[in-house]
């Protein structure tokens, strides 16, 4: 069966929106409440990542950040955020589209969030009403590029 409302893709832009709120309630109260804390890993290749050289040398493939109490400038957008973490004592900006993650984890709830990380991706960084804007502009006739549901493992993330 054709999907033609894009399920697959909604889910996905979907859950990137609650990594993107998550961080906006961060950066509105000042701080995250209580023992919140963030675990993000994101692909350190993945289009429109911008960090220093030598961190994309030493994390080739992916890179998990901790926003927790050390962190500096949380700029939160549609598509992407920038934070200000040190590495080695040394601050660091970086740029990572909502694409680009791969997991969200916020250990003090026991919550987590695992995306696809297919390069199909980067079609689901911008908020969901700029996802139907984008469907809609394609026409009617625009089918889906799979047909393949998606499947959110949330085992990793259970305390056992």
């Amino acid at each position: 069966m054709t999907d033609y409302i894009g399920y697959e893709a909604l889910t996905q832009a979907a859950m990137r929106g609650v990594v993107r709120e998550a961080l906006k309630r961060a950066k509105t109260n000042g701080g995250l409440p209580g023992d919140h804390h963030f675990y993000i890993t994101f692909r350190t290749k993945a289009p429109g990542v911008r960090m220093a050289d030598y961190l994309v040398e030493r994390f080739p493939v992916d890179m998990t950040i901790v926003v927790q109490h050390q962190f500096w400038d949380l700029e939160v957008h549609d598509g992407h955020f920038e934070i200000i973490l040190k590495f080695s004592g040394v601050p660091q900006h970086l740029f990572v589209p909502y694409a680009a993650i791969t997991r969200f984890v916020d250990p003090s709830v026991n919550f987590g969030l695992t995306f696809e990380s297919q390069d199909k991706d980067a079609a689901v960084i911008a908020p969901a009403t700029a996802l139907a804007e984008t469907n809609d502009e394609a026409g009617e006739d625009a089918a889906p590029a799979s047909d393949a549901g998606t499947v959110v493992n949330l085992d990793a993330f259970r305390r056992k």
